[in-house]
């Protein structure tokens, strides 16, 4: 993880061999690949890395730890970045590269948010999360959220293995998992607007213990009526409720709304 020992900053050291080879492993890595990777802390996973990949940009937050990693890794095509992943600029980054990063779990959602909307998409990014994050992005209709939809509508993602908490040091509170997201080729929207998709998502979760008559009606202001004649056009039930809903879902939905 990105951030020094410090618990207020949610790091967690792992070094176990078998798993670091895992996520790598993950990844797919070959020797023409350039990866990214966030918040390598002691270099345990970059030494991985290193191994199979032909470059490594590694970004650090804390600057004692950046200043330490280079000299452990004398000859190899190593770059170091002290700052914040979430300011960094992808478009630095060549096309096709891959992410790999044990990452701190209070910014998870973010990181993959900047990954998977950023113009220079990572082709994969294999990040170990906790276990309860990673089961939340990789969620099917039924257990979906906005993250699981955000995450799913730029990539394919997968789940690698579990992770428990005895192999961290200091051992955090909960098990970890590998999760996987495969950037799509294509983009999931051809006929309908990002910030439309979004508007009806968001528009759906707003009362989530609610069903969608009434999420709908208050999140885009229209009335209960005319919100079950646009769910029946799309043919979806108005008793349902946001987090039963499939991608395509919610793109029959939004090309009923922005008309």
């Amino acid at each position: 993880m990105a951030l020094q020992n410090d618990k207020s900053l949610g790091q967690h050291w792992l070094r176990d061999r078998d798993t670091l080879a895992h996520i790598v492993d993950c990844a797919e890595l070959n020797s023409n690949d350039t990866v990214l990777e966030i918040g390598p802390g002691l270099g345990t996973l970059t030494s991985e890395i290193l191994r199979r990949a032909d470059r490594v940009v590694a970004v650090e937050f804390d600057s004692e730890l950046a200043r330490k990693l280079p000299s452990q890794f004398p000859g190899k095509n190593l770059k170091v970045i002290t700052g914040d992943i979430l300011k960094f600029d992808l478009s630095t980054m060549p096309v096709g590269y891959k992410v790999v990063a044990n990452v701190p779990y209070y910014i998870t959602s973010k990181i993959v948010q900047t990954l998977m909307t950023d113009v220079n998409k990572p082709s994969i990014a294999v990040l170990l999360v906790q276990k309860e994050v990673a089961e939340r992005l990789a969620a099917k209709p039924g257990q979906m959220s906005i993250l699981a939809v955000s995450a799913q509508l730029f990539a394919e993602v997968t789940l690698g293995d579990k992770v428990p908490a005895v192999l961290f040091t200091p051992p955090p509170k909960v098990d970890s998992q590998v999760v996987i997201l495969k950037t799509r080729q294509t983009p999931f929207l051809t006929d309908v607007n990002e910030a439309d998709f979004f508007r009806i998502v968001k528009a759906g979760f707003s009362a989530k213990r609610k069903k969608l008559r009434s999420s709908l009606s208050g999140g885009l202001k229209l009335s209960k009526p005319e919100v079950e004649e646009i769910l029946g056009r799309a043919g979806i039930s108005p008793d349902n409720r946001a987090e039963t809903l499939s991608l395509d879902d919610w793109v029959r939905l939004t090309r009923i709304v922005a008309r």
